[in-house]
């Protein structure tokens, strides 16, 4: 028994080891190595269906992407084509109406499919990129009609404004006709004016008013003339300007005649709140003083050409008026680069007064000037003169903007007024009656 079980034990013994012997030869390996290399094959085979996948998901992306474009690009063909639609309703244009209301229509079916793609997700996949290409070209070009659009619109919007503009003046031009008119009757019916059919009694702050623009007017006529004469005599009127008014800016440069225009009225109205006005050397009796005394001297004045008082009464107060005030006003080396020698100041010095041009237009000034304050004292209390300072807080019932575009350029100052530059005409108070001073508004 012994003998058979250790020839069993023996031959199991020989069969084990034949079997490892073929394994090695022939390469087969265990149960759980061949489980371990089939994992690995199907994760590298899972592996490669995930890439696949990925590459799916990319042509889908851009494939809705394209989709997206080529709907914002729709969408701009239909806002362009509604803008041509509304520009052709006014003026009406029965062909642009058509034409746009086609393209509109044709857009809106071409939104409706593309509604039903995408609940069908059927996007183009197979060309994306030239569809995402073709939907950019096509938005630019709506951009572009619709900009054309505006354009026109815009300049519809300009020639409409341009007539209305031309309408508005023909109805100015035609306004102005009409308040001449109505000006002269009112001069011819004595209302306005100041000659010698008015009486004492009947005096009213109106005819100061009627009689200041006129001085107004006079003033403005000598500034003209004096700037003429400084731009031939090649003055640099910025720097003259900055010596006149200091640090002021001005928002347009034509306005720097409204300095010179402050600068002679300041000259000419020096005094003007004194009885003798600039003649200090003239006292007056007390019972010359009277609103009778300056109301008939206003008469009697306003009668006579300037001329002819000058010439035959050379020592008259308005004579020696003149004269003070034009010796103060027009400076020896202005005359000298205006006119090249001091011929005037010499003959104004000695009593004469030249005949020029010149001379003519600022003695009719200061004959308007001379008035105006005979005038001013025949009221009863008399009228007084004020000014705005540089820097005060632009009031409406004391001051008007002598120019509108200055006025408006303040608005967008921080502060809550505009603030007043300088006061270019003055302002005069009679009574209760305020007539407001004309004052130049700061633009900085």
């Amino acid at each position: 028994m012994e003998t058979v079980d250790r020839t069993t034990k023996t031959r199991l013994a020989r069969t084990f080891a034949k079997v490892l012997h073929i394994r090695q030869a022939t390469g087969v390996a265990p149960a759980d190595e061949i489980h371990r290399k089939t994992t690995f094959r199907e994760k590298l085979k899972h592996d490669v269906f995930d890439a696949d996948d990925v590459d799916e998901k990319l042509r889908h992306k851009i494939a809705k992407e394209a989709f997206l474009s080529k709907l914002f690009a729709t969408i701009s063909t239909v806002k362009a084509a509604y803008s041509q639609l509304q520009f052709a309703q006014s003026p009406y244009d029965a062909d642009g109406i058509q034409a746009a209301d086609q393209i509109v229509i044709s857009e809106l079916k071409n939104l409706s499919e593309l509604k039903q793609c995408y609940l069908k997700k059927q996007f183009d996949e197979l060309s994306p990129e030239k569809t995402q290409l073709l939907a950019e070209i096509q938005e630019q070009k709506s951009l572009i009609k619709t900009y054309e659009v505006f354009g026109k619109k815009l300049d519809s919007e300009l020639k409409l404004k341009n007539s209305e503009i031309t309408f508005l003046k023909e109805k100015l031009e035609e306004a102005n006709r009409e308040n001449k008119v109505i000006e002269k009757r009112l001069n011819s019916s004595g209302l306005l004016s100041v000659g010698d059919n008015l009486h004492l009694s009947g005096l009213s702050p109106n005819h100061f008013i009627s009689f200041l623009r006129q001085t107004t007017k006079s003033i403005q006529n000598f500034v003209r003339l004096m700037v003429n004469e400084m731009e031939l005599a090649g003055w640099d009127l910025d720097a003259a300007v900055g010596a006149i008014e200091p640090g002021v800016r001005f928002s347009n440069p034509d306005h720097i005649c409204f300095a010179f225009e402050s600068f002679v009225c300041c000259e000419m109205f020096d005094g003007f709140n004194n009885s003798n006005f600039s003649l200090w050397n003239e006292s007056l009796p007390e019972q010359l003083k009277s609103h009778r005394f300056f109301f008939e001297r206003f008469k009697q004045v306003k009668s006579m050409k300037t001329r002819e008082i000058l010439v035959q009464n050379p020592k008259s107060a308005f004579s020696r008026f003149c004269s003070t005030k034009y010796l103060k006003l027009v400076h020896p080396k202005m005359e000298t680069s205006l006119f090249g020698n001091l011929s005037q100041r010499k003959l104004v010095k000695s009593g004469d007064h030249p005949e020029t041009t010149f001379f003519a237009t600022f003695s009719e000034m200061a004959k308007r000037v001379w008035l105006l304050h005979c005038l001013a004292f025949s009221f009863e209390p008399e009228a007084s003169i004020f000014q705005a300072g540089k820097g005060c807080r632009f009031l409406e019932v004391y001051m008007e903007s002598a120019c509108e575009e200055a006025f408006f350029s303040s608005e967008g100052s921080t502060e809550t007024d505009p603030l007043v530059a300088f006061t270019v005409v003055p302002g005069f108070k009679i009574g209760k009656t305020v007539i407001q001073c004309q004052v130049y508004l700061s633009s900085s």
